[in-house]
């Protein structure tokens, strides 16, 4: 039996260990079979048995070789903790447990020259929400009473492009006692006030991606809300843009132009717009570090969409030959909405950081009325492939930021002319209505949200580190993952019927916030409505104190 060194890694070592019952086990192999990151094997161990062959006792001692599961003490194949294996035993005899001693950062690097990296949001200590601080603390009595959520008629849409005022729209003259558009105007879509957000092709799986559009298209088609999906970089099938429901995407364009060869060889062929052009010029998780597509996901389809081989797909930290804020924007709106006949909104994305007002100032006072939507991004949200480093400490959270460019662009008196969305660990806690509902009073247009639809499909990840291996490839449930064999463990019409469900209940809950205010439409910059039971917060958002 080989000796085990000191120096070598052990499952006390790990974040996650492997608590087996071997009484119980009837070593189907469920588990193994079950297990994508080779995280548990068959093991032999050596056990020592007592026994007596007399009528008398008359103890003896002999030893055996007993077939266990065991876990594999590996860097490369350390337990996620996603718990699949306790899922699939019948005998309830496996499971894994978070281990508090563990020592992987230290030991990651040292074993292999490099940070560890991961899929999902922040893993740092989960701390208290800002806006779980805030409450709706306006109820309207008497003088403005409270509307009936269940038979008042409620406006629920948001703008998606460039809102003029009204001294300055082209209607100037008049023909038979009616007003004659002698001019220009922006492209503006009046959506649902939740985006879905951007998840490429190439993160998620082809049924995944199958899944949300299916869902996006029965809630505009069948249910009435019209919901939109922004494609995520990396382009989308053809057949697809060639379709009538590509007007329920926004098509994003990204520092690495991934796909954009396709799209642009489709536009001839386009019988609907898109809903609008997204340009990403960074995201909240991971800010700055451009996005990255490990190679163990570049499966066929996804290179022949890309138009790319097989490697790590890395976009740039920032769009090459984009260097001022006034050349970046003109320039990006004349190529991607020139190719629409300036029939498409063309909104950008930024990560929210301590310089997001500055940008948003330079785009609100644009006389070209240029950019059609300030997409933020804060630190919480993220999906993607990054290092654990760039998750964990860098970025800036949105709701502060958001507040500030809201009053911003109050202090102009150009509030609502760039719709403003945002978006940052939105429906954390499961609620995405009350979040949503809370950034709109903060001076929100809408929200997007992307980590919460992983949710709905059964994601097995969550933000105390259990799981969150989206960018292995190996995902166990077969949402981020090119696998074949873990694909067809996810059953796309059911992640479909539960997106649509939860965005049903979702409509239902915002109504049943908007009308205890009186508000029949959506209360953007109502700040009036809301209280914070947290002194600091209330004076950085400038809301009501209560205690």
């Amino acid at each position: 039996m080989e000796t085990v060194k000191i120096n070598d890694i052990a499952c006390n070592d790990l974040p996650w260990k492997i608590q087996y019952h071997p009484e119980r086990c009837t070593l189907c192999g469920s588990c193994i079979a079950a297990c994508t990151f080779d995280a548990i094997g068959p093991k032999m161990e050596r056990r020592r048995l007592t026994f007596t062959d007399s009528a008398t006792p008359e103890p003896k001692t002999r030893f055996v070789a007993q077939p266990v599961i065991g876990q594999q003490n590996a860097i490369k194949n350390f337990c996620r903790g996603c718990g699949v294996c306790e899922r699939v035993c019948p005998n309830n005899a496996i499971s894994s447990s978070r281990n508090p001693d563990s020592r992987f950062n230290v030991v990651y690097a040292t074993s292999t020259g490099t940070g560890p990296k991961r899929g999902g949001r922040n893993n740092l200590e989960v701390q208290s929400r800002t806006l779980d601080t805030l409450r709706v603390g306006r109820i309207s009595q008497m003088t403005d009473p409270s509307l009936d959520a269940q038979r008042h008629t409620f406006d629920c849409l948001a703008p998606l492009g460039r809102i003029l005022p009204a001294g300055t729209l082209p209607l100037n003259q008049t023909a038979d006692g009616k007003l004659v558009q002698d001019g220009q105007t922006p492209p503006v879509r009046w959506i649902y006030p939740i985006i879905i957000g951007d998840m490429s092709i190439g993160a998620l799986s082809w049924r995944m991606w199958e899944a949300v559009s299916m869902a996006v298209a029965y809630l505009n088609e069948e249910c009435g809300l019209p919901v939109r999906m922004c494609s995520g970089e990396g382009g989308m099938p053809v057949r697809l843009l060639k379709s009538r429901y590509l007007k329920y995407m926004i098509l994003q364009i990204a520092s690495g132009h991934f796909g954009w060869n396709r799209i642009i060889q489709a536009m001839p062929h386009m019988i609907e717009d898109p809903a609008g052009v997204l340009i990403k010029i960074g995201q909240g998780a991971k800010p700055g570090d451009g996005g990255l597509l490990m190679a163990a996901k570049v499966a066929e389809h996804i290179q022949a969409i890309r138009g790319v081989p097989k490697a790590d797909l890395l976009s740039p930290p920032n769009h090459q030959g984009l260097y001022s804020i006034e050349e970046s924007v003109q320039k990006m709106f004349l190529s991607f909405n020139a190719a629409f006949k300036f029939r498409v909104p063309v909104a950008i994305k930024v990560a929210a950081s301590a310089t997001s007002v500055s940008v948003f100032n330079n785009l609100v006072r644009d006389p070209y009325n240029i950019v059609g939507g300030f997409f933020l991004d804060g630190i919480d949200g993220g999906t993607g492939a990054a290092h654990d480093i760039s998750l964990d400490h860098t970025g800036h959270p949105a709701v502060s930021k958001l507040r500030d460019c809201y009053l911003a662009a109050v202090a102009q008196g150009r509030q609502g002319q760039i719709p403003l969305w945002a978006a940052g660990g939105l429906g954390k806690t499961g609620n995405l209505a009350a979040d949503a509902f809370k950034m709109m009073c903060l001076g929100a247009n809408g929200v997007f949200t992307g980590k919460l639809i992983l949710q709905m499909a059964g994601c097995l990840g969550n933000d105390h580190g259990r799981c969150n291996a989206c960018n292995t490839g190996l995902c166990p449930v077969g949402i981020t993952t090119q696998q074949p064999v873990l694909v067809k463990r996810l059953d796309p019409e059911r992640v479909a019927e539960n997106i649509v469900n939860y965005f049903l209940a979702m409509d239902v809950e915002l109504r049943k916030l908007m009308a205890p205010i009186g508000n029949s439409s959506l209360p953007i910059g109502r700040s009036d409505c809301l209280v914070s039971s947290d002194k600091a917060v209330a004076d950085r958002l400038q809301v009501q104190y209560v205690c």
